[in-house]
């Protein structure tokens, strides 16, 4: 019997390994260490982009797409994070969010667990200007 391989890519110098050599993985297994290593390795980010697909639901959280020219990030804003940020949050807005990198392992889709949402460009004064004119209008002032 040939030796036990000291990683998945050690063949011990065999160019195809046979079946005893392999490691092979579940699939549970392989999002699970992606899921860990982004974790690890990215943590909590700022990104910046431009919201799209834009989804609310019944439960209080929201979903939506970050894109820019080249790309786009899946994110989820959970109701707590989401009571706050929901009025910053707009199809076609320009936005810099933070939060933590990780993989929904359902999907095996890497996306951003949203903490905190700032309008690009704008100061902390003005968001709290809006957010004192969504209040006093809400209320009927």
């Amino acid at each position: 019997m040939p030796p036990k391989a000291k990683s998945q890519w050690d063949f011990g110098g065999e160019l195809f390994p046979t079946q005893e050599m392999r490691r092979v993985f579940s699939v549970t297994e392989v999002t699970a260490t992606v899921r860990r290593l982004l974790e690890q390795q990215v943590g909590a980010v700022w990104v910046t982009g431009e919201v799209s697909n834009l989804r609310a639901q019944s439960s209080g959280h929201i979903y939506f797409s970050l894109k820019d020219a080249s790309a786009q990030l899946a994110c989820v804003c959970f109701r707590d994070d989401a009571r706050a940020s929901r009025h910053l949050l707009a199809d076609g807005r320009k936005v810099v969010l933070k939060g933590d990198v990780t993989v929904y392992e359902a999907r095996g889709q890497h996306q951003l667990l949203v903490t905190s949402v700032e309008l690009e460009g704008v100061g902390a004064l003005q968001v709290a200007f809006e957010k004192l004119k969504q209040k006093l209008a809400a209320e009927g002032l």
